[in-house]
This record gives C-alpha cells, sequence and structure tokens, in this order.
C-alpha cells in the first residue's frame, strides 16, 4: 500500500548544510522547523506591502535589500525590520557578508526570529537552497518493490512477493548494474515531471533472498554495485506466466503508471522459467532511452508493415 509523509526539516540542518553564521538565535534552532520548499525576498514587506506574504518561507536579505533599509534612519529601520519579524518569518538570513543591524537583532530577539548571515551572493544562495529544499522536502510515497539503474535509466521493479525481484537485482547487479533500493523504495516527488528513489536508512544496500537471508551488497559486489538515490524512469511488472493471456507482442501500446500525479512508462513483463529476466531488462532500459532520443522501434516496424500491405494491395 502506498502512503504520503508530511515532510519538514529542523533549522539546525540547514545551517550544518550551508554553513551560515548563527547572529541572532533566541531559540533551539533544532526545534524550528522548516516546511516550506520556497524562499523569499522580503523587500516588498520591508516597505510595508504585506498582502500574500507566505511566513512559512526563509526570508532573504540580499543586496537590493539591505540598501533600501540602510538609506533609513534608525527608527525607521526598526520600524520596518519590526512589523516584519511581527509576522513570524521562519527565518531570516543575510546574503554577502552584509552588515547586520542592531535594530534588525532588537527586532530579532523580541519576536524570536533567528538571524543567519552567508557570504554566498543572494542569487547563488536562494537558488541552491531551493533546489535543497524541494529534495528534502518532496512529497514522498513508499512502494514495495526494488530500484535498480541499468544502462543509466532508474528501473523501479514491481510485483507481488516471491516473483523473482530481488533475484533479478542480483543478476543485474552481477552484469555490472547498480541497486538503489530492495523491498520498500521510498521515491520523492521532487519536480512536477521527476521521481527520485532511495532506500530506507536501515534497509540500505541490502537484499532480501529466499533461501539465503539478508545479502549486504555493497560488501560482496564493491560500492560499484550500489547507488544512494536514482531517478524513476520506467517501472517494470514482473507476473506470473498465464496460459493463453495476451501480451503486448509489438509494444505500440505505451502503458503507464501515475505515481503522484506524473505518469511513468510502465512494461509488464510476464515471468516463467527459462526466460532471463535480466537481460530482457537490459533490453528494456536501452529500449526506453532510444524512445526518449525520438526512436520508437515499434512505430517504426508499424510503418514498415503498413507500407508493405500497401505495396501488396
Amino acid at each position: 500500500m502506498d502512503f504520503e509523509e508530511l515532510n519538514s526539516i529542523s533549522l539546525s540542518e540547514i545551517i550544518d548544510h550551508f554553513k551560515l553564521e548563527i547572529i541572532c538565535s533566541p531559540l533551539n534552532l533544532s526545534e524550528r522547523v522548516i516546511t516550506s520548499r520556497d524562499v523569499t525576498r522580503p523587500g516588498l514587506p520591508l516597505a510595508g506591502f504585506y498582502e500574500h506574504m507566505d511566513t512559512k518561507r526563509i526570508g532573504i536579505i540580499g543586496n537590493a535589500e539591505h540598501q533600501y533599509l540602510s538609506s533609513k534612519d534608525s527608527a525607521e529601520r526598526y520600524k520596518s525590520l519590526s512589523t516584519y519579524f511581527s509576522y513570524h518569518p521562519a527565518a531570516i538570513i543575510f546574503s554577502s557578508n552584509n552588515e547586520i543591524f542592531e535594530e534588525a537583532i532588537r527586532a530579532a530577539e523580541e519576536y524570536d526570529i533567528p538571524i543567519l548571515r552567508t557570504g554566498e551572493r543572494t542569487s547563488a544562495l536562494s537558488a541552491a537552497l531551493v533546489a535543497w529544499l524541494n529534495v528534502k522536502l518532496a512529497p514522498r510515497i513508499t512502494r514495495h518493490g526494488v530500484l535498480v539503474e541499468v544502462y543509466g535509466e532508474g528501473i523501479l521493479i514491481l510485483g507481488d512477493s516471491g516473483v523473482g525481484k530481488s533475484e533479478t537485482a542480483i543478476e543485474l547487479v552481477k552484469r555490472g548494474h547498480r541497486l538503489i533500493a530492495d523491498d520498500a523504495v521510498e521515491i520523492k516527488r521532487v519536480s512536477s515531471t521527476t521521481l527520485v528513489g532511495s532506500a530506507p536508512e536501515i534497509i540500505r544496500h541490502y537484499v532480501e533472498l529466499r533461501g539465503i537471508g539478508i545479502v549486504d551488497v555493497r560488501r560482496i559486489f564493491g560500492m560499484g554495485a550500489v547507488k544512494e538515490t536514482e531517478k524513476i524512469d520506467m517501472i517494470i511488472n514482473l507476473e506470473p506466466w498465464v496460459q493463453g493471456k495476451m501480451y503486448d507482442r509489438l509494444g505500440l501500446d505505451q502503458e503507464t503508471t501515475d505515481i503522484m500525479g506524473i505518469a511513468v512508462p510502465t512494461t509488464t513483463i510476464p515471468v516463467k522459467p527459462g526466460r532471463n529476466l535480466a537481460i530482457i531488462m537490459e533490453i528494456a532500459a536501452m529500449n526506453n532511452r532510444q524512445k526518449k532520443m525520438g526512436y520508437n522501434t515499434a512505430e517504426e516496424f508499424n510503418k514498415r508493415l503498413m507500407a508493405q500491405m500497401g505495396v501488396e494491395e
């Protein structure tokens, strides 16, 4: 069953990751949580316009905002900052190593707002912070399956327990490909078109093989056999072969699976003794890459077939 998690991150983790200088910390930073993936430049609020202000965001005071505040006298500057801080933004970061106003510290202590500073330029800081928060705070679900990287394509293998997902993953690793997750795959929606999968920390790099037990893929096959995260490019459903069932033999009908609003190309592969699933998945990965590059083998073959039928007629 899929489930979605509400995610947040502590301000202290952001400070550690971006090596921010703590100027004013009137509260326990590990208890201040950030839930918004966006940041804001508070130029308009500092000028007195507060409509549509999102108080969950981190505010970045860059050169433009700093110059605007510098142009005011102390009383006006304190009023502007105090009014802005009264809306309780998540935190304030001064970029470009700009001077911290004494009025900002007074207002921060009054409203319990952390003030931080960095030497990074505002545009670079904003881009890096938003990209990092998009990954950390992305909507996520957990699916029962296996995620592998084959020829640079992230393949999410789904199917009932015992159908051979883990065994296929091990065979792919032996053939030089990489394991990302076995049994449970955490999937994050990091953009409107991209899903990224990873393994829960406790089972990362491990595979369960029935009859053998838990196998540490990293230690047996080496660091090159595993990967922390991978984009999900396609899904392969494994199902037991059903005699008489009609399976797609040309590949003209492109199935998709909806995961958090993103349609992922999906292929169903019937499993029976004698089929080499690892080789089939290698071909599926290469074929999927060809499609993304604009060449669809099934469509090209169908065009040739239709042309031949037209000649015969």
